[in-house]
């Protein structure tokens, strides 16, 4: 049997648990400061990645097959940017570019650099007068005959194709009138490291 004491205490305490509930029931949901709370949030996070964005790396979606079978449609490269904010792009680099009058992102290999003299001869790509080797090359992709006099790049062009040759926009053609064309070092966004998706598909380019 509880004494008398042990009646109050009890009382007490329920009393106490009532109006604690009912405190909760009674706070509404602050949704204002909730909503700030998530706009400040995502804020944070885009002033993060927009830097990092342009100026460290960037995943990229190949679109279309310009350089199979090096990369294949639909596969998400990183693009890095450091070394091309430090140095200049490299013979045989794969980079993210872009072409005069278009702002969507192109994906090629760096064929000529500045004060290189490219030329083609039915599909063999030569650079000052040497044949090139290009193991990255599928046969039956760049076997359309293309021929292409010498041509020469100035101090600030470079010269750029894809991989699969007979399918390609790039600097033998992009302006249309198969006329060959350089682009400049400001077109020139960022070197392609890997492919990271699909994950079975995961690998180093070069």
């Amino acid at each position: 049997m509880q004494t008398e004491n042990e009646q109050v205490t009890a009382a007490q305490d329920a009393e106490q648990n009532t109006k604690g509930k009912k405190k909760k029931e009674k706070e509404p949901t602050n949704w204002k400061k909730e909503l700030m709370s998530w706009i400040l949030t995502l804020a944070v996070a885009v002033a993060v990645a927009l830097p990092i964005r342009a100026f460290v790396f960037e995943p990229i979606r190949v679109d279309g097959e310009s350089m199979c079978d090096t990369l294949q449609n639909n596969e998400v490269m990183l693009v890095t940017k450091p070394e091309y904010l430090r140095g200049d792009p490299q013979r045989g680099d794969v980079i993210i570019c872009k072409y005069p009058g278009r702002k969507e992102n192109f994906v090629k290999r760096v064929m000529g650099v500045p004060g290189d003299v490219i030329s083609i001869i039915s599909n063999v790509v030569y650079r000052n007068g040497e044949a090139l080797d290009e193991p990255y090359l599928t046969p039956s992709r760049n076997d359309n005959g293309f021929s292409m006099a010498p041509f020469e790049l100035g101090e600030d062009e470079y010269f750029v194709m894809g991989d699969n040759r007979d399918n390609s926009h790039d600097s033998r053609n992009y302006y249309n009138y198969y006329t060959p064309a350089a682009i400049t070092r400001d077109m020139i966004v960022g070197h392609v490291r890997c492919v990271v998706f699909p994950f079975n598909r995961i690998r180093e380019i070069k």
